[in-house]
């Protein structure tokens, strides 16, 4: 076996030349249940086998207890899991934690989606995937799809879709493939970006003080992603070089950025290219002081993790 290295993006992943692909950190997976903290329940559904996309749904405790609230339709979200588009599960305990706060506080139905990862499934099989978990999500619009918990729980005339990093990327572009191609099945009201994976070509704000290595960095690792892409104007990378910017197809975006996080400039930097998109919805932005990227999955019980939390929740509400 060589050690010699083809890619090294520690500690998210590192592929040697003969082929091997080592992922020190984001693998280990929880499987699904009731979770004694919250009392969500979740399970796991296989929504298609070629190509393989799987979803983890929750449902939140007001859902099976005796009482009128128990057959209330709840809002429905639908997240994307971030870790550069090569790392990461809907399985693993870190997202598996942060839905069960997030459905449980929110008092909403969750769908997580599972997509393949590079560099075994080069972009765009992640966005693909994801479109093919919502188009799933849509078949149960008239409460006769495959899932009796969707069926039975969820209004998909209140849906949102939210992200970390490289799934915030994601959830923008699902919510811009919403706009362009009308899902009838459900109205996205809203979209939450939680530091999302955004780059341009040319530094901007706070960018310049990166330094060149840490900003080729990010730029190598969507090359890594993305092998045929345009380079980091790519519209699916930099949303400030897309035409169809204004067709984002909901009616309000709350971008989330952390002080000390080196993507922060390019979610302030989205919301302002939204705004002169032509797109006629309402966007705001959260800037945490003092915090890095993802902190809140990171440590999130620390009193900035919990305010974030509740920001999304009365943005959801």
């Amino acid at each position: 076996m060589s050690d010699e290295l083809a890619h090294d993006f520690s500690p998210m992943i590192k592929v040697y030349k003969d082929g091997r692909i080592d992922r020190p950190w984001g693998t280990t997976t929880v499987p699904a249940s009731i979770d004694p903290q919250t009392g969500v329940q979740s399970k796991d559904v296989v929504i298609s086998t070629a190509p393989p996309v799987s979803v983890r749904l929750y449902i939140p405790k007001s859902t099976t207890t005796e009482s009128a609230e128990s057959t209330r339709k709840l809002p429905l979200l639908v997240y994307f899991h971030g870790g550069g588009f090569c790392i990461g599960s809907a399985f693993s305990r870190i997202y598996h934690n942060y839905c069960n706060s997030l459905v449980s506080e929110a008092n909403v139905v969750a769908v997580s989606v599972d997509y393949r990862l590079v560099p075994e499934h080069p972009l765009p099989a992640a966005y693909e995937d994801s479109w093919a978990a919502l188009k799933w999500v849509e078949s149960h619009f008239a409460g006769t799809g495959p899932e009796e918990w969707l069926n039975r729980h969820a209004d998909l005339n209140r849906v949102f879709f939210s992200g970390d990093s490289a799934g915030a990327n994601i959830a923008h572009h699902m919510g811009l493939r919403v706009g362009s191609e009308k899902l009838v099945g459900f109205k996205l009201n809203g979209i939450v970006l939680g530091h999302p994976y955004f780059w341009g070509e040319e530094p901007i704000g706070g960018e310049v003080a990166l330094g060149e290595n840490h900003r080729e960095h990010l730029a190598a690792l969507w090359r890594f992603a993305y092998p045929l892409t345009s380079g980091s104007d790519d519209p699916l990378f930099n949303p400030g070089k897309d035409p169809k910017l204004g067709e984002l197809g909901c009616e309000k975006v709350l971008v989330c950025v952390a002080e000390k996080d080196a993507l922060k400039d390019r979610g302030w930097y989205y919301s302002e290219v939204l705004k002169k998109s032509g797109w006629n919805g309402v966007v705001e932005v959260l800037e945490t002081k003092e915090e890095q990227h993802v902190f809140h999955l990171i440590n999130p019980s620390c009193d900035n993790a919990v305010t974030m939390l509740k920001k999304i929740v009365s943005f959801m509400n």
